[in-house]
């Protein structure tokens, strides 16, 4: 989809010379041209009327003195420093220009007709006027001579495979009468043929290709010899062959022109002589000449040299015409038209060696030319318009337009084709991104066409649809009209000599405004001509533009390109200098471009394509060479870029690893895109994809986030790059565009997450908004099914440039799939709940734990509730979709758990469950009274809590069976919910309770239990078992002890006490036994040990809570502030500053002050420090780290204080053991258990907590400190480089030691969990 663009042209033509031009080659030097005449050798140099040097072969008696003689053949020979040169008389000369010696190295009697130099200048083939070959080495020895004209086929014969004869064979569409056909008559060469052989090699030398004319049928034949002149093919007989001959430097195919009874081809040959392919020339049959055709040196484009046969003696027509093919189609790209004037006729033409897209023409009048060509794209310039993706491309008179918004057409199909009078040599883009589509096409003729998009009144016969519409299928797709026809004044006219394309770079500036650059008067030099529309007097005077201004540029202008945005048009000069110029300016300006330094820019390197665009907040300019570097203003920021494009803030890159990338210009610096471009991006980014060998970029579609690359065949593919699709994404979600958002997503496979951790504030707060939008339910259900708990802002999809618009929504009780579930299901039920019941039931189902019973319940309502309404979804139909989200025997058992019979018959019904299973056990718990009944199901699914609730209800009776399922499942403390205190029932639960316990040896909780319940003997045992005397006494008096019991209860616990070497308590024990009687004060349990446990419960817990409250808030202060001086150490590092350990925060905004400035401060404080009191020291010491926010050393101060709190929540761990064994046994189980959880909590949290805040760094750091008694040079800047500077020095090392937890003290009570 390229066309070939015309970056330069100049030329010379030198103002005193004899004779006519007759063949010309390009010498060693740049920039000179041997031309050789009838009188001899001249050299035009690079100066617009130079003649630098001559040779006069007439005075040698080499060329005859009246003008008749004729060269042949002319190749400069570097090595020899001389030019070789062929005449028609037979010499063979060597002319060395610098000295003007003429050598005649060898002459053939018989004359000569062509001589040809291989690639390589190693061999020289001669064909004399014998239709004899001569090949000869560069030192002019002959190795063999052969006859044009041979009998046999040469080494290259087809083998015969004795398959049968032709006649037997099968012909495909030719049919059987092709068998019968008798060999067509070959007819002779064209009149005009001038009858000479043509000689062609194959880019790597290895072979040559002579085309002559047969003596016996007067047709040409094409034969294909090797270096050794030993022949290797002869082509089929082909009629109307012509004398055109070039084969092509890849060297798969031969190029020649044919003519057939209908039309005039170019025909391509293979090496073996067969033909393969043709393309059919722009004219009638009769019509024109083919002299030459030529092969550009990478293969690329093929120069046909045409010229009108005469008619009514005026001149003929001289065209030159540039093919290109891609997809298996041959596209005219250009097509210069020379006139007819006598000087004007083409002498010859000839493709440069090294610089492969110039083409040089000489004319007879002496007028040299050349033209430099390179590939563009040319496509709409908006931004955001509807047809910025409309691509161009020049076919001959046709224009075929691609409209890539609304189909990805390949080519060389197309969307519509403009047909025009004349070949079209430019088409340019209105550069109104709201006129982005229309267009200006400069053909041959020096006619602008304007075609416009609009209300058109009439269908325009000049444009016609393409690859979309007809058979009945209506066109969406709207067409541009032909609005306006301009002649252009400017240039040459017809009475001076001709040169085509005089005008290059046509840019459409406004309506009726055109740019084009021109030929300055001197060499080297451009203008710009600024074109404006002449009103016309009559309505059929054609329409012209005349020249409003014009601007001389000090340089030749290469390449062009311009800016809608701040209407600037960028000029590259041959000397790869850019210059700015304005437009619209009043007086407009021509000024050297600027970088926002103030320096001027220059490229390193020409550059074939450029773009303007912005990096931050500065213009710059992109430039791409045909070496594949990649500059922008004038730094060289990759090497290996094939094709680029810019949209909006991106670009987009293709490379020659076969990866496009994509990278957002607005917030990244040039240093970061030299650095993204050099190195290998991870290869799950979203900034790089893989794609197709040699793949290049046509256009960016706006707002479809298509890209459309074209391979190297010429076939279209189109990728959806994953940067261009998650920017459009975050742009539709900013502007609660939900809809486009998720199809888009749900096109391109991208995880539906992000709709919700774009900004989950946002999304929370539209969820009614998002539901009517998405409106479709099973759109709604793929959104839930895909929800995770993870943020995908932070793994699959991070912001390109790192800032996220993000606010988490602080829900630290919620998980994000339930939260999202809940509110998306409330705003369900808000707009049609009737609509949504699946997505509803889907919001349950994917909750965790699933809501399995509610969605059950709810399909037992629809089924309840059976209207007759058409909307609303059946039952059957809630459970077929419930049962495709959740396992079917996993939804039986909820379904039983619902004790809803009909339901489980329903659900049992859509599973592989066998009747004769379930229907026996459902009819047997239907016979069953109701609590049974549900005691029974509940045992079956193991739900043990809910089938004792049912069972307490059954009555005394069923208490044994009670009381084994407590004891089998180890349920006691949910037992003794169910019953109050008093009861009996209460009293054996507690009973076994106390003997689990005792079984576990936690005699002190068996003790508590018992005593609780009243059975004060098993207590008295377990409070001695567990050696607690005080507990043991109160139990004995409460049994009503003697005094004596007392006193020998009393010693034996004390011999127990000794033994357990507990002496100073069995003494107290010993000393107090005498005074047993206060134990015996029931009274003070009620009036004053209650309360007491109950308020320091209350005090506990209120600790509790603040010291985690505390904790929380220090420790998101100091990952903040982590967070702050991290940034500053980074941004101390881009600047160069020498790192110090001292690196301190002053405010939020992370001001940074040097290591200088610390030590300062801190030297003047001391010395004052030093004189101060003890007392004020210490005041001073305590001082030290504050807690101020900004404040140095605010991280340590928030260490210190997160110390303190782990601390002192580690010391109230035993007081609470006591206090929870206090309550138990005084039926504040509640209280107890409260107090337990949130002593447990706090815990976890701190434990989880101390490796974030006490990270091993730091730690590292306390152990070896950086710098230190014992540090060296070598391992200060290791630390350094691992960034453990951010650490700061600190007074005191403990503080960056973690605390301690004592994981070993049990303080937790078994029968509170």
């Amino acid at each position: 989809m390229r066309n070939l663009r015309l970056l330069r042209n100049g030329g010379c033509r030198p103002a005193a010379t004899t004779g006519t031009p007759q063949c010309f080659c390009l010498g060693a030097e740049p920039g000179t041209v041997l031309v050789g005449s009838q009188h001899g050798l001249v050299e035009l140099g690079s100066a617009r009327d130079a003649v630098t040097r001559e040779v006069d072969l007439t005075v040698e008696g080499f060329m005859p003195e009246d003008g008749s003689g004729c060269i042949v053949g002319i190749e400069d020979l570097p090595e020899h420093e001389c030019v070789c040169v062929a005449t028609a008389a037979g010499d063979i000369l060597l002319c060395n220009l610098s000295t003007k010696q003429v050598e005649c190295v060898g002459s053939v009697d018989s004359g000569l007709s062509t001589m040809s130099w291989s690639p390589d200048q190693e061999l020289v083939l001669l064909v004399t006027g014998q239709q004899t070959l001569i090949m000869m080495t560069r030192e002019f020895e002959p190795i063999t001579e052969k006859q044009v004209h041979q009998d046999e086929f040469g080494e290259g014969k087809f083998v015969a495979l004795g398959w049968g004869k032709k006649e037997t064979q099968f012909h495909g569409s030719e049919g059987k009468q092709a068998a019968r056909r008798k060999q067509m008559e070959v007819s002779p060469t064209s009149a005009w043929d001038d009858g000479r052989p043509r000689v062609t090699w194959r880019g790597d030398g290895l072979f040559v290709a002579v085309s002559a004319v047969c003596p016996e049928t007067g047709a040409r034949k094409v034969r294909v010899w090797n270096r050794e002149l030993v022949l290797q093919s002869t082509s089929e007989p082909v009629s109307g062959l012509e004398q055109a001959l070039s084969w092509k430097p890849s060297g798969n195919l031969i190029a020649s022109t044919q003519e057939k009874p209908n039309r005039h081809d170019v025909v391509f040959l293979e090496k073996n002589g067969l033909l393969h392919g043709e393309f059919t020339l722009p004219f009638q049959k009769g019509q024109v000449k083919v002299n030459e055709l030529l092969w550009n040196a990478d293969s690329t484009i093929l120069a046909v040299w045409l010229e009108e046969l005469k008619v009514d003696n005026s001149n003929p027509n001289s065209y030159v015409q540039l093919w290109t093919t891609g997809n298996y189609h041959w596209y005219l790209k250009q097509s210069l038209h020379f006139g007819s004037l006598e000087e004007n006729r083409l002498v010859s033409l000839l493709w440069d060696r090294e610089n492969l897209y110039r083409l040089h023409v000489l004319c007879e009048g002496w007028h040299y030319f050349f033209y430099d060509w390179h590939w563009t794209i040319d496509h709409g310039m908006g931004e955001n318009s509807q047809r910025m993706a409309n691509v161009a491309v020049i076919d001959g008179d046709k224009v075929l337009v691609t409209a890539f918004q609304h189909a990805v057409v390949p080519p060389p199909m197309c969307t519509y084709e403009l047909q025009l009078q004349q070949a079209v040599n430019q088409v340019a883009f209105h550069t109104n991104p709201q006129h982005s589509g229309d267009m200006a096409v400069l053909d041959a003729d020096n006619k602008i066409s304007v075609y416009r998009y609009g209300q058109s009144t009439t269908s325009d016969p000049t444009v016609r649809l393409g690859a979309v519409g007809g058979n009945g299928f209506k066109a969406a797709v709207e067409k541009p009209y032909l609005d306006k026809t301009y002649r252009v004044d400017v240039g040459s006219n017809s009475n001076e000599v001709m040169n085509p394309l005089g005008l290059r770079f046509l840019t459409w500036l406004s309506d009726d405004s055109f740019l084009v650059v021109g030929e300055g008067q001197h060499a080297a030099q451009s203008v710009l001509y600024h074109l404006t529309a002449v009103p016309h007097e009559t309505e059929a005077e054609e329409q012209r533009l005349s020249l409003r201004l014009s601007v001389p540029v000090n340089g030749d202008v290469i390449s062009l390109c311009c800016s809608p945005t701040t209407k600037t048009i960028a000029l590259q000069l041959a000397d790869r200098r850019i210059l700015k110029y304005l437009w619209e300016a009043s007086t407009p300006v021509l000024e050297p471009w600027r970088t926002s330094s103030g320096c001027a820019v220059q490229f390193p390197y020409p550059c074939m394509q450029m773009s303007i665009t912005r990096i931050g907040d500065e213009e710059v300019i992109l430039g791409l060479t045909d070496r594949c570097r990649f500059i922008v203003n004038d730094t060289e920021v990759a090497s290996n870029i094939t094709s680029f494009a810019t949209y909006n803030e991106f670009l987009l890159v293709t490379t020659n690893s076969h990866t496009c990338q994509c990278f957002c210009l607005k917030n990244m610096p040039l240093k970061a895109l030299q650095a993204c471009l050099s190195s290998a991006a991870a290869p799950n980014s979203e900034t790089l994809r893989k794609v197709e060998r040699g793949s290049r970029i046509i256009t960016v579609v706006p707002q479809d986030t298509k890209v459309v690359l074209q391979m190297p065949r010429g076939n279209l593919e189109t990728v959806h790059h994953r940067a261009l699709v998650l920017a459009q994404i975050r742009k539709w979600l900013d502007r609660l565009m939900f809809r486009e958002a998720f199809q888009s997503m749900r096109k391109l496979r991208i995880n539906l997450n992000l709709l919700y951790d774009h900004n989950p504030k946002v999304f929370l707060e539209n969820a009614e908004n998002f539901v009517r939008q998405i409106d479709t339910v099973n759109y709604i259900n793929l959104f839930f099914t895909e929800l995770k708990e993870e943020d995908f802002t932070k793994t699959m999809y991070p912001s390109l440039n790192g800032s996220s618009k993000a606010q988490s929504y602080q829900h630290p009780d919620q998980k994000k799939v339930n939260l999202i579930c809940d509110v998306m299901r409330v705003a369900m039920e808000n707009i049609d709940p009737q609509k949504y019941c699946l997505s509803i039931l889907t919001a349950h189902v994917k909750k965790s734990p699933p809501e399995l019973e509610i969605a059950l319940q709810k399909v037992h309502d629809l089924r309840e509730n059976n209207t007759p309404d058409v909307k609303a979804v059946s039952a059957e139909e809630a459970l077929k979709y419930l049962l495709f989200l959740v396992d079917v025997n996993e939804l039986y058992d909820y379904s039983l758990g619902t004790y809803d019979f009909d339901l489980v018959v329903m659900v049992a019904e859509k599973s592989q469950k066998d009747p004769k299973e379930y229907l026996p056990f459902l009819n047997t718990l239907r016979k069953m009274e109701t609590n049974y009944q549900r005691y029974t199901i509940d045992k079956y699914l193991k739900r043990y809590t809910k089938a004792l609730g049912h069972l307490s209800k059954c009555g005394p009776e069923h208490f044994s069976e009670f009381l084994n399922l407590v004891k089998d499942q180890n349920q006691y403390c949910e037992a003794l919910k169910l019953y109050p205190p008093s009861t009996q029932e209460y009293k054996d639960i507690s009973d076994a309770y106390g003997e689990y316990l005792v079984q576990k040896q936690l005699y002190e909780q068996a003790a508590l239990i018992f005593a609780r319940a009243g059975i004060f003997a098993k207590a008295l045992d377990a409070f001695q078992d567990s050696g607690s005397w005080q507990q043991a006494l109160c139990m004995a008096t409460r049994l009503g002890y003697t005094k004596d019991k007392l006193s020998s209860l009393s010693r034996s616990m004390a011999g127990k006490l000794v033994e357990q070497r507990k002496h100073a308590e069995a003494a107290i024990l010993l000393e107090q036994y005498t005074e047993i009687h206060k134990y015996g004060r029931l009274d003070i349990l009620e009036t004053n040990f209650k309360p007491a446990i109950l308020e320091a419960q209350k005090s506990q817990l209120i600790f509790l809570y603040s010291q985690k409250a505390a904790f929380l808030r220090h420790k998101s202060r100091l990952q903040v502030v982590r967070e702050l001086k991290e940034k500053a150490c980074e941004s101390l590092q881009d600047y160069e500053t020498p790192n110090c350990p001292e690196l301190d925060l002053f405010s939020e905004t992370s001001s940074v002050v040097t290591a200088s400035d610390m030590n300062s401060k801190y030297s003047h404080s001391s010395s004052r420090i030093s004189v101060r009191s003890s007392k004020n020291r210490r005041k001073a010491e305590r001082k030290r780290y504050s807690l101020k926010e900004g404040s140095p050393f605010e991280d340590i101060a928030l260490l210190e204080v997160l110390g303190e709190n782990v601390r002192a929540v580690e010391t109230v761990k035993g007081d609470i053991h006591i206090l929870l064994k206090q309550l138990v046994l005084f039926g504040y189980n509640e209280q107890a258990g409260t107090l337990q959880q949130a002593l447990e909590e706090i815990l976890q949290l701190m434990e989880t907590s101390i490796p974030e805040i006490w990270t091993p760094d730091l730690q590292q750091s306390s152990v070896n400190p950086v710098l230190g008694p014992s540090s060296t040079a070598n391992s200060i800047m290791a630390a350094y480089q691992q960034k453990r500077m951010v650490t700061p020095v600190v007074q005191d090392p403990e503080l960056l030691i973690p605390p301690k937890l004592n994981k070993n003290l049990q303080w937790k009570l078994h029968l509170l969990q």
